[in-house]
C-alpha cells in the first residue's frame, strides 16, 4: 500500500493531546476530517479533532488524547493511503509531478520537478531548485505520468 506524506509533526499543543502539524497537502480539511484514519509512521490513528492555527494544523487523535501520549511523536511524518485520496478529475495530483522531467516545446530538458508550491494565485513548479514555473494552462501543455514528463511552452521572460 503506497502512502503519501501530508505533513510533519513539529510540536504538541496544549494538554489534551493536540499535535501541531506542518502541512504538506492542499486539502487539510479533507485529509484530517474527523473520523479519517491517517498514519504517524506506520501507526494508524483516527482523527478526533482538527483546526487550523497560524498556518499549522492542530490535530488530536482518538487514541492519544493526552500530552504525555503524544510528545514522543514530535518530528514524525504523517501519511495517508494513496487509495484513500479521491480523484480530482485531472488524473494526477501535485505529488505525482515531483520527479517528472520538464521539457520545453522544442524538446529541450529544463530539469526535474523538485517541489510543487501552492500559492494563492496558482501552483508553481520548482525545477532544479532554481527555476519557478507557474503550473497553468498557458505554460503547461501536457503531463505524461507514464513517461514522467511535463511539456511546457516557454515564452520570453519565463526563464
Amino acid at each position: 500500500m503506497e502512502k503519501i506524506e501530508i505533513g510533519q509533526i513539529v510540536n504538541t499543543h496544549g494538554l489534551r493531546g493536540e499535535l501541531k502539524i506542518k502541512l504538506d497537502t492542499d486539502f487539510a480539511n479533507e485529509r484530517f476530517k474527523v473520523g479519517n484514519t491517517v498514519f504517524v509512521g506506520d501507526l494508524p490513528l483516527v482523527v478526533h479533532s482538527f483546526r487550523m492555527n497560524k498556518g499549522m494544523a492542530l490535530v488530536a487523535f482518538k487514541e492519544l488524547l493526552d500530552i504525555n501520549l503524544v510528545e514522543k511523536y514530535k518530528g514524525e511524518k504523517v501519511f495517508v493511503n494513496r487509495e484513500d485520496i479521491k480523484d480530482d478529475g485531472k488524473g494526477y495530483y501535485f505529488f505525482d509531478l515531483v520527479g517528472c522531467e520538464v521539457i520545453d516545446q522544442h524538446g529541450t530538458s529544463l530539469g526535474i520537478v523538485d517541489e510543487m508550491i501552492d500559492t494563492a494565485a496558482n501552483p508553481i513548479m520548482r525545477v532544479n531548485q532554481k527555476i519557478l514555473i507557474p503550473f497553468v494552462d498557458a505554460f503547461v501543455k501536457s503531463v505524461d505520468l507514464d513517461q514522467k514528463q511535463i511539456v511546457i511552452e516557454v515564452i520570453e521572460g519565463l526563464l
